[in-house]
């Protein structure tokens, strides 16, 4: 790696109770060149190693006995350097993702996803994008008594969008960043920030996950081809 490349590697912190866990997130993502696991902790540790470490991505743990993992989310988020975080879990459907997302999770992933696919994920969060494990986020769509109907009502909100901003929408739901969402349409990163804002205003979420949500419920993404398809 050249130094023009050093200057771009992305510093993770791997926050979970479990020790091997931690270590096979740094074992996997340590393969990868433009990344770098600066450190792991449990829970009780994570806000002091983040805090020292300033890293990029947080992996954190959502379901921690030391400390709640939303507790820990929401001391990170509420740092004037906050890192980008997403949540880990063991369950298809967790009572807590919900939560997670209103409280500035940039994503959630299951533990179980494929190695392969986590340098991925973890460049995708560092670039702005959202990681939604797609078998969790149905659960979490779908798997909630009482939830269906309201999610269905602030779905229906996506044929306020545009055409246009339906594009960015979907590219969003991705997990694109607003550079890479600008590349793909040929807009100005001006301009797709404009889009963003006007998508969350017109979906009343605050957060491009929500948002994203919204989209995968709405069917956006079954509507369109999956745009990075053979990338």
């Amino acid at each position: 790696m050249d130094e023009g490349e050093a200057e771009h590697v992305i510093r993770v912190v791997v926050v979970d109770d479990e020790a091997l866990v931690r270590s096979g997130f740094e074992l996997i993502l340590g393969a990868s060149e433009d990344i770098q696991v600066v450190a792991t902790a449990s829970g009780g540790e994570a806000v002091e190693t983040v805090r020292r470490e300033r890293p990029d991505v947080v992996l954190l743990d959502i379901r921690m006995p030391d400390v709640d993992g939303l507790t820990v989310l929401r001391e990170l988020r509420a740092r004037p350097d906050a890192p980008v975080v997403a949540m880990l879990t063991t369950f298809d459907a967790d009572e807590y993702i919900l939560t997670a997302l209103n409280s500035g999770a940039a994503g959630f992933l299951l533990k179980d996803t494929e190695p392969e696919q986590l340098a991925h994920l973890v460049r995708t969060l560092a670039a702005g994008g959202v990681v939604l494990s797609p078998k969790a986020s149905r659960s979490l769509l779908h798997g909630h008594p009482g939830t269906e109907a309201a999610v269905d009502e602030e779905a229906a909100r996506v044929r306020l969008l545009t055409a246009r901003e339906r594009d960015v929408l979907v590219l969003v739901a991705e997990g694109l960043s607003n550079a890479d969402v600008g590349a793909r349409l040929h807009l100005g990163a001006g301009t797709v920030k404009d889009h963003v804002s006007a998508i969350l205003t017109k979906l009343r979420v605050t957060s491009r996950v929500r948002a994203a949500l919204l989209a995968q419920r709405a069917g956006l993404l079954d509507e369109h081809p999956r745009s990075r398809a053979g990338r």
